[in-house]
């Protein structure tokens, strides 16, 4: 009788709020969504953990309310899985955040105002800004035992970064004026980095993730090949050798990921108890985001985040719920459509681009007819279901570099054809388009499949293009073969592709941009080649980037930024689609939970514990 009721005064009150809406000519769903975003709070974080010693251990204490020890949380990954455990090689979030469970970096950075907070390092200290001396916690150990010293600091830098072993995006990000950092050993818990000049990001450079020496070294002294596959997913969990809360306890390819709590990790609660509360971290490999979602409701997971068309039903249920929603703001990474103009071939004719899509793709008109094509409203109602915003700029909405000069543009397609035309393209009576030399306008549109946001997308932009008189060839590829295309054999034409971002540090993203960096997707340079192929606009991202990180006050370092989103927007290699509203949902039987716009949820994951619900 109850549910019954219960239905029916829901109907009621739906019938009000449909009538309320109609009266004031808004659409339910944008009044709903108005609701939901907001719900937005103002997150409170406990004060800063803080160093305590005992019995000559440095160790980093917990200011969170003491939790419960025991119980696990189980998260979810789509796609694949991880490509590798090792924090070195990884060119992927899941590898990245898998791997950051195990091995620690020197610094972390503040969830509430992302200034740099003590990790593996105990203090820092410079004057002049081009001389760093790090304190390192003395006492703490690897999980085989083996101290942690100064030693394993100055050999991750020497030997693995700056030797340009694994992904060498931070290696890139240290260069100043061709010069490398100098790193030495001052003691056994004391180490000093040099620079030429002060460098604006370099704190946040040298945040990385450290390698014990004694395992790692023998690796290094084989070679790039060896050290490529150290610590894969074929390595057993027993032989790793790790600093984090957390270390491999079972990996199943395309099942699960177990990892299972580090006992004599060097972080404690208020009570000198050593953390973390949990017991296992679990990844579930759940192939697509449908599939995640079942698996939520049906309780396997205990952390989703929300997409879309998932939030208004979830955000309704929630007070009779076992979940809380937390709504953390415009997300922090960026989502695009990347466009090849990659212009080369090599001796061997492996890397390579077809000639005629290399004419289109580099001509700056075709690429500004496509962006013009683009209906990111439609992308942001029907595939965000309106909470989202269109996006224009290199930088997310939230960052404090954003360049708010930037207003982007509605759809127009009508504009679009004319700039096609005025560039030399032409229609033919079928309304297709051709280029001046007689080609019908064809290309494939890549994106990983299992991502069904991406494919949604696809299926637009392939929509969108086509009412161009273009012909679009969508193919969802896994998610390994389409990062070989991108990397290595360049054999693609657009991609859909999303990268993470720093909200605080333009300077993250140098791979990107930078002419020279690992993950410069539209036009990727090999160590083969020796000729200055660079269009004029990356000679400038070139120096922007390179001068931006020596200015030493906000105001200056912003002019810089600003220039650079500028010239993004305008040449458009990568044009930028929608920002979701990151909203994620986690069972109420976790406590510690302190959302954070800048970390989002599972940061201190050390701290979460599992109470009864």
């Amino acid at each position: 009788m109850k549910r019954i009721l219960y239905i029916i005064l829901s109907i009621i009150f739906l019938t009000i709020c449909l009538k309320a809406c109609i009266k004031r000519d808004i659409p339910p769903k944008e009044r709903l969504n108005n609701r939901i975003l907001k719900t937005d709070v103002t997150f409170k974080f406990p004060q800063e953990s803080r160093n305590v010693v005992l019995g000559g251990v440095d160790y980093l204490q917990s200011q969170a309310p003491v939790g419960k020890f025991g119980g696990e949380m189980v998260v979810s990954t789509i796609g694949e899985g991880p490509k590798t455990f090792n924090p070195f090689t990884s060119k992927d979030a899941v590898s990245s955040s898998m791997s950051g469970l195990m091995f620690d970096s020197l610094f972390t950075i503040s969830p509430n105002d992302g200034k740099v907070i003590p990790k593996l390092a105990k203090s820092y200290e410079t004057k002049d800004g081009k001389k760093y001396i790090v304190h390192l916690r003395q006492g703490i150990k690897w999980s085989d035992g083996k101290p942690i010293t100064a030693d394993d600091v100055v050999f991750t830098w020497n030997k693995i970064i700056l030797a340009g072993l694994g992904n060498t995006s931070t290696r890139d990000a240290v260069v100043i004026d061709g010069k490398l950092p100098k790193v030495t050993k001052i003691d056994n818990y004391t180490v000093k980095f040099e620079i030429l000049k002060p460098f604006s990001p370099f704190i946040r450079l040298i945040s990385v993730q450290i390698a014990p020496k004694h395992i790692f070294e023998p690796v290094t002294k084989q070679g790039a090949r060896a050290f490529d596959m150290f610590y894969s997913t074929n390595t057993k969990p027993d032989n790793f050798v790790t600093s984090g809360a957390f270390r491999l306890k079972e990996y199943k390819a395309a099942q699960r990921v177990v990892f299972e709590r580090n006992s004599d990790y060097y972080m404690l609660n208020k009570k000198n108890q050593k953390l973390p509360y949990l017991d296992k971290i679990i990844y579930l490999i759940v192939g697509d985001l449908n599939n995640e979602i079942l698996k939520f409701e049906g309780h396997e997971i205990d952390v989703i985040s929300l997409r879309g068309s998932n939030v208004a039903p979830y955000k309704i249920k929630e007070a009779d719920s076992d979940y809380k929603i937390y709504n953390l703001g415009a997300d922090t990474g960026t989502m695009f459509v990347a466009i090849n103009l990659n212009p080369r071939r090599n001796s061997e004719n492996k890397f390579y681009v077809d000639p005629k899509k290399q004419y289109w793709f580099s001509d700056k008109d075709f690429r500004t007819a496509i962006d013009y094509a683009l209906d990111r409203k439609n992308m942001v109602q029907n595939i965000a279901n309106g909470l989202a915003k269109p996006l224009f700029t290199a930088e997310s909405l939230n960052s404090i570099f954003l360049n708010t000069k930037i207003k982007g543009h509605e759809r127009n397609l009508k504009k679009a054809k004319e700039v096609l035309i005025n560039a030399g393209f032409k229609y033919g009576n079928n309304k297709k388009l051709y280029d001046k030399f007689g080609n019908r306008v064809e290309f494939d549109l890549y994106t990983n499949a299992g991502n069904t946001e991406r494919e949604a997308i696809g299926v637009m932009v392939k929509q969108d293009l086509e009412d161009l008189g273009m012909r679009v060839n969508f193919k969802p590829v896994e998610f390994n073969t389409l990062v070989n295309k991108m990397t290595t054999t360049f054999d693609w034409d657009m991609i859909i592709m999303g990268l993470t971002g720093s909200p605080l540090e333009p300077h993250d993203g140098l791979n990107v941009w930078h002419s020279k960096g690992s993950l410069h997707l539209f036009n990727q340079r090999t160590e083969d080649d020796k000729k200055d192929d660079r269009f004029t606009f990356e000679k400038r991202l070139d120096e922007i980037f390179e001068s931006a990180a020596l200015q030493t006050t906000f105001a200056s370092r912003k002019k810089l930024y600003d220039e650079y989103q500028q010239i993004v927007y305008d040449e458009k290699p990568f044009i930028y689609l929608y920002s979701p509203v990151r909203m994620v949902a986690v069972r109420k039987k976790f406590r510690n939970i302190y959302p954070s716009q800048l970390l989002g949820i599972t940061y201190n994951i050390e701290e979460i514990y599992k109470d009864k619900y």
